[in-house]
């Protein structure tokens, strides 16, 4: 199934359990929400498990904020910004409401991540690599914990967005041949890599496991 279907999919559960502002937020076209998805969110999680579209929280003055799409399991609040409507066009008030939602977020212990839309679509994968650094600070993944190096390596790869070879992984780590295939082999065990063509005995080239149909936790930095 593709990316597109999958989301489609998660938009039609999102709005079948909303209501109210919610509902009416989750009617719209989606566009940004989407794009951030595809472009950052889908290629580091592998799932949509975790996260609500327009997550509601409650100010302490009682004002409802919505958030475009929150990650529970890390208390992550992303949101994909456009610039004429947060920047260019913002009113002074717009201005004061918007650093008051940020401070609520802070205050209610989450993490608030924001993208513009002209980073998704000029610079995704600088967008990629910042997230999964914050996701390797946060110490995110809960069985098998992957190394330094496999951090890096991971963050890399999903930075060159092609396949990896053994010269890129000795490039990212400035370490041997030795080393550098150890890493790939300890990924490839995690099931963070696979070979990027199956059936042949020596193994040149990577990519990230892609687990579109695979629900079964195996998620890069996936917390569930």
């Amino acid at each position: 199934m593709s990316f597109g279907a999958l989301f489609d999919q998660f938009a039609r559960e999102q709005l079948c359990e909303a209501t109210g502002k919610r509902l009416e937020m989750l009617q719209k076209d989606l566009l940004a929400e989407k794009k951030m998805f595809q472009e950052v969110l889908w290629p580091a999680f592998r799932t949509f498990k975790g996260f609500t579209m327009q997550f509601e929280i409650v100010t302490f003055t009682g004002v409802s904020i919505y958030i475009d799409a929150f990650y529970e399991p890390l208390g992550i609040a992303f949101e994909s910004e456009g610039f004429v409507a947060h920047a260019e066009n913002i009113t002074r008030d717009r201005f004061d409401f918007e650093r008051h939602r940020v401070r609520t977020l802070t205050n209610k212990g989450y993490l608030y991540y924001p993208f513009t839309w002209d980073e998704l679509s000029k610079r995704p994968d600088k967008c990629r690599t910042s997230l999964f650094e914050l996701l390797g600070a946060l110490g995110a993944v809960e069985g098998e914990e992957l190394s330094l190096y496999e951090q890096k390596v991971i963050a890399y790869a999903a930075y060159i967005n092609k396949p990896i070879y053994l010269k890129d992984v000795q490039d990212c780590l400035k370490r041997g041949e030795d080393v550098s295939r150890k890493v790939l082999k300890n990924l490839q065990a995690k099931h963070r890599i696979k070979p990027l063509r199956t059936g042949k005995q020596r193994v040149h080239a990577y990519v990230l496991t892609d687990e579109l149909g695979n629900r079964r936790g195996r998620n890069i930095y996936n917390r569930l």
